[in-house]
């Protein structure tokens, strides 16, 4: 059955209302965004894009991430990376891929730069709601 849509134009998911950009490589970016429903409830869009080999757009892929798993994720995800970087490589130097980033607006800012100031004694604790 038909019917119509009186929102058709107006797609609230397609703004956000945070956004965090990193490129990675050549070819890859991925983007964070925060975003709201219609119910004025915020979740957050992880995206992976990735430029076509022929040159013909892009490749994307997203993943929603709703307010209840913020926690479960977050704690999935560094206990994940902790792994690999204590138990699997744990002379590995990732620090050496802190390439320089481009700021807001448009200058080249060092990773060193951009960690001053950042108290990095916080754990994932510290993030719960």
């Amino acid at each position: 059955m038909a019917y119509e849509n009186k929102n058709f134009g107006e797609n609230r998911n397609s703004e956000s209302l945070f956004s965090k950009r990193i490129k990675a490589g050549k070819r890859r970016t991925y983007f964070f965004d925060v975003r709201s429903t219609r119910g004025n409830d915020y979740f957050i869009t992880i995206t992976e894009s990735k430029k076509r080999f022929d040159d013909n757009g892009y490749d994307r892929h997203k993943m929603f991430l709703y307010k209840e798993d913020f926690n479960k994720f977050l704690n999935a995800l560094t206990e994940t990376v902790n792994y690999v970087k204590t138990d699997l490589m744990p002379d590995f130097d990732f620090d050496a891929y802190n390439h320089d980033q481009e700021n807001e607006e448009g200058a080249v800012v060092a990773a060193s730069e951009m960690s001053e100031g950042i108290d990095n004694s916080t754990s994932v604790e510290d993030w719960k709601m």
